[in-house]
């Protein structure tokens, strides 16, 4: 019997051994530690850090990005303006003050940075983040997050938040939006919480996203700022246990991230005090004002006490606008770069490609050493296709691919995601899911096999290729079936100086405008013409060789239209 008993002792590994990689590691339990990397179960606690985590994998990829965090040299600066205008930048260590900027000089700048803001009187953009008069625990954690100077978003969003007013800012994919509203929130949390001591924090704010995984980035991200300071969060959203989440909540939080759907759901099943949140984020405004979302968030903000409301998105419609002024008295308008238009830093690539060849190019692409650059993501408009296109890739390539979707459990998508940004999988395929506000700061490459149903969904996951201004590349395939967005993504190739297919351009359903030097003249699409309205129209002074053959083009099928009437 003894003997038995040994050696099951030595076939089994003993229960303290530590696990190496993260997925020999089970699930958080409802009150347990996460693993501030991955998610599961925080068994351990890093050394050097203090952090809980879940394996000795995990406690690697931590010790890693704080080894880059602590290299700012390695890291491109956000913001980069002519050697004239380098006066205007002051380092956070710099110990001498710094006089305020005066009108001119904030006009200057709001030029320079293409910042516009339409309101009430409005605070300068600051010049760095110590500026702000921020707590001396907060500036570490700014720069322990990667941030060295402030975004041109961050200048002018961050004072406005901290001066308590209502925004609604519009600013590219990647260019630091997030930090500019968690900054003022950590903030103004950590000051009341010190202020008004009490045993058990309550909720000051709330930050609403459409999706979980820019949930779960918010509050990560949230998290690092409020390190160390009298700052807690809590992650409301589906695919976790619902008890966990209000166990969390119970305890005591500054900061609360969620869904809208799930936080209803929470809040109708339990009682939750909300009369104390002063701050309310919408995050991807445009999407949380539209579709489904609208009725859940409006639910959510006349629980509230009339908050400070921030708004964010890279796209934000004439009718988003007017549906976010009504929700505060005075709403103040930041605007940053080009609205509504695709990431500068990303290059657009558009190929003409019918929908049955999609598969083969695509295939074609990621076995190229030319046009292959992993990692990447592949955007398909359904559940099904991002499935079957996944299993395709593999098949035909041999690359990993996994698709990631909204059917998916939490915790697959996690993993998936975690994979990906580790590198062990090259290629990923996914539906919008991915699209809106995920850092994933390893990307460099999109490709939009199926193109979305609104250029604003394709500004946005072409955004994912550029995160705080480095460059990548978008390949987007197009064809017929995209006819109604021809002239949206005309605009949005121009913007950034990609070559348009002459496929596109010779498109019937493509609306061409061609300036004259007094007035202008548009080519829309041939039926909605008459050749006497054709004949009116001021003809452009000066027209290109392409233009030319399209006018020519459209005449010639107006006059074959002519004989058909006339019974020639």
């Amino acid at each position: 019997m003894e003997s038995s008993v040994a050696a099951e002792n030595d076939s089994n590994p003993p229960e303290d051994d530590v696990k190496e990689r993260c997925w020999d590691q089970r699930e958080a339990l409802p009150g347990e530690p996460r693993c501030v990397v991955c998610g599961r179960y925080g068994e351990y606690i890093c050394d050097e850090t203090d952090d809980d985590i879940c394996s000795l994998e995990c406690k690697g990829i931590l010790l890693s990005r704080l080894a880059k965090s602590r290299q700012p040299t390695s890291r491109p600066c956000p913001v980069k303006l002519p050697a004239t205008d380098e006066c205007y930048y002051v380092r956070d260590n710099d110990k001498s003050e710094v006089n305020p900027l005066t009108t001119d000089q904030t006009e200057l700048l709001r030029r320079k940075l293409d910042i516009l803001v339409k309101g009430d009187i409005t605070p300068p953009p600051i010049l760095s983040f110590a500026s702000c008069k921020l707590p001396q625990k907060l500036l570490k954690n700014i720069e322990v997050a990667g941030y060295e100077m402030p975004t041109p978003v961050q200048m002018q969003a961050i004072p406005a938040a901290l001066a308590r007013q209502s925004l609604l800012v519009s600013a590219e994919t990647g260019s630091g939006k997030t930090g500019s509203f968690l900054i003022p929130i950590v903030c103004q949390c950590a000051k009341f919480n010190e202020e008004h001591f009490q045993t058990q924090q309550q909720p000051l704010a709330m930050v609403l996203t459409p999706t979980r995984e820019l949930c779960i980035q918010v509050e990560d991200q949230a998290k690092v700022l409020g390190k160390g300071l009298p700052f807690k969060t809590a992650l409301v959203v589906g695919g976790d246990a619902m008890a966990g989440q209000l166990h969390r909540i119970q305890q005591g939080v500054s900061l609360i991230v969620g869904t809208p759907g799930r936080l209803i759901d929470l809040l109708t099943k339990h009682e939750i005090e909300l009369d104390t949140i002063s701050i309310l984020v919408l995050d991807e405004v445009d999407c949380m004002l539209q579709r489904g979302f609208r009725e859940q968030v409006m639910q959510i903000f006349t629980a509230l006490s009339q908050p400070q409301v921030l708004m964010y998105s890279a796209t934000i419609p004439k009718d988003v606008e007017k549906m976010a002024s009504s929700m505060a008295k005075k709403v103040t308008v930041i605007s940053v770069g080009k609205p509504n238009k695709p990431n500068q830093a990303v290059k657009q690539l558009a190929i003409w490609v019918d929908s049955k060849r999609k598969k083969q190019k695509l295939f074609d692409i990621l076995m190229s050493k030319q046009h292959y650059k992993p990692p990447v993501i592949v955007f398909v408009d359904s559940r099904l296709g991002a499935d079957l296109l996944s299993e395709a890739i593999t098949a035909s390539t041999g690359l990993k691919a996994l698709s990631i979707h909204g059917e998916k459990s939490m915790k697959d998508r996690r993993e998936i995601v975690r994979s990906f940004l580790v590198g062990e999988i090259p290629v990923i395929v996914a539906t919008g899911v991915l699209g809106r506000g995920i850092d994933l700061l390893t990307v460099k490459q999109v490709i939009v096999f199926d193109m979305p149903n609104s250029i604003k969904e394709y500004v946005h996951q072409v955004g994912r290729a550029s995160r705080m201004g480095e460059e990548g590349t978008s390949l987007v395939f197009v064809n017929e079936e995209n006819k109604k967005l021809f002239p949206e993504l005309v605009e949005a190739l121009k913007t950034s100086g990609a070559a348009i297919p002459r496929e596109l351009t010779n498109s019937r359903y493509y609306v061409g405008s061609f300036s004259a030097g007094r007035g202008s003249w548009t080519l829309s699409d041939t039926r909605s013409h008459t050749l006497d309205s054709l004949l009116k129209a001021e003809a452009p002074m000066a027209c290109n060789v392409e233009g030319m053959l399209q006018l020519l083009h459209i005449l010639e099928l107006f006059a074959s239209i002519l004989k058909v009437k006339k019974g020639i």
